[in-house]
């Protein structure tokens, strides 16, 4: 089963939550309440979340922690990044080197194709589609449209490197 860990779970139910008053400064304890998440674990979460830049904290006594920029510009891959790292189905997809059959795997490749679709669904969900009443469709097909119409053209090699970075560490 494809899962992703609770932490990054609770990441995004914390998220949704703040998304849900956009321009408030959210305390911990406020978020707790609203979350029913207990309030331990929203304090190590939101630390995360900080160090991940997807949210900013505010010290002091009118401190909390607040987004730093439109939940609409706050995607569901940035929040799950910053919780569990690169995002990808298998490790040799995220990270160079770690499997000793990597170099000749005959399934990476295709691995690499399903973490890149994986990928960018989640990267075409908002934090604003989470705080929402319903979430949006995700439009599988147009994914693939656009992976299949980037490996026709060539995308720039900029553009290559940061959709693949995201994914495993600028290797296609």
């Amino acid at each position: 089963m494809l899962r992703m860990t609770k932490l990054a779970d609770y990441g995004t139910v914390i998220m949704t939550a703040m998304a849900r008053d956009p321009d408030a400064v959210h305390s911990a304890s406020s978020i707790a309440a609203a979350t029913g998440i207990a309030m331990p674990t929203v304090s190590k979460v939101l630390k995360v979340l900080t160090r991940g830049g997807v949210v900013v904290s505010l010290r002091g006594a009118n401190g909390g922690y607040l987004l730093p920029r439109p939940p609409q510009r706050i995607t569901l891959a940035q929040v799950i990044a910053a919780v569990d790292g690169p995002i990808g189905m298998t490790e040799c997809s995220t990270l160079p080197g770690l499997c000793i059959q990597e170099a000749a795997c005959a399934a990476r490749a295709n691995w690499l194709k399903v973490n890149r679709l994986i990928y960018e669904a989640l990267q075409q969900v908002t934090m604003a589609d989470m705080a929402g009443p319903t979430l949006r469709a995700v439009d599988i097909s147009a994914i693939r449209a656009r992976s299949i119409s980037r490996q026709r053209v060539g995308a720039a090699p900029a553009a290559r490197k940061t959709i693949d970075g995201a994914i495993d560490g600028g290797h296609a």
